[in-house]
């Protein structure tokens, strides 16, 4: 049996900052607000999410999640909750309170949404520490604090290898790491780094191209990141 409360309840929300390696650049996946009249930030872009729908949702995770496949019509790989913003005044409405999370999308399924042709929803390139477009809300204060997280988590984890597809080459894994971080990295002290935890798998494949065919990976283990013992090492100055 359900107790009815007497207290006011804040309009309660989930946003998800979404991640992806496009033309081998760092994106996040923007979406427009409605032009309805009673909208707040008509018109402006912002994060990918909505309001908790208390007959369609057990739980924060799984609001998260809807609203994910509803913009881009796939499940993710990874997605983490991020943290929480609350106050009276971030959404004009009424008090308000969102919870955030932030996944990551391989280039494949990035570019395979169901709204890639439409012009309300894109992939904003980061530059930086930030992109270029303003977003509504608090959303750019929480789109930076997920890329703050997801930096970070790079130097001892392997989160970035879920921008991957399900195959790919070592100097496309290395590639990846790099360009989150934003520095070139050791190769050999990379490649040692990855085979200290025995995050991939040789499979039968290679894949052709100019040079010399590559030996294709695939992940040990795709559920869940692994974590190293040292952080990066960058390249040094000869």
């Amino acid at each position: 049996m359900k107790i009815k409360s007497g207290f006011p309840r804040p309009l309660c929300s989930v946003d998800v900052v979404i991640f992806a390696l496009i033309n081998s650049k760092l994106c996040v996946l923007l979406t427009k607000r409605p032009l309805s009249p009673n909208e707040p930030f008509r018109g402006k872009w912002a994060l990918v999410g909505g309001f908790v729908d208390k007959n369609l949702d057990q739980d924060i995770k799984s609001t998260a999640i809807r609203k994910l496949k509803e913009k881009t019509n796939v499940d993710t790989p990874y997605l983490e909750q991020l943290g929480s913003w609350g106050s009276a005044t971030r959404d004009p409405r009424d008090w308000s309170v969102t919870i955030a999370f932030y996944a990551l999308l391989p280039k494949t399924l990035a570019t395979k949404d169901k709204n890639g042709t439409n012009e309300n929803v894109k992939w904003a390139v980061i530059q930086g520490s930030s992109i270029h477009e303003e977003l509504a809300f608090d959303h750019m204060e929480i789109f930076k604090s997920a890329l703050k997280r997801l930096r970070s988590k790079v130097e001892y984890t392997s989160l970035p290898a879920y921008l991957l597809d399900e195959k790919f080459t070592l100097s496309e894994l290395q590639k990846t790491f790099e360009i989150i971080v934003g520095r070139k990295l050791e190769k050999s002290a990379f490649r040692t780094r990855i085979n200290s935890v025995n995050l991939v798998t040789p499979i039968e494949e290679y894949r052709t191209g100019s040079n010399r065919p590559a030996q294709l990976y695939v992940l040990s283990k795709k559920s869940e990141p692994l974590y190293f013992k040292r952080t990066l090492k960058p390249v040094t100055d000869e």
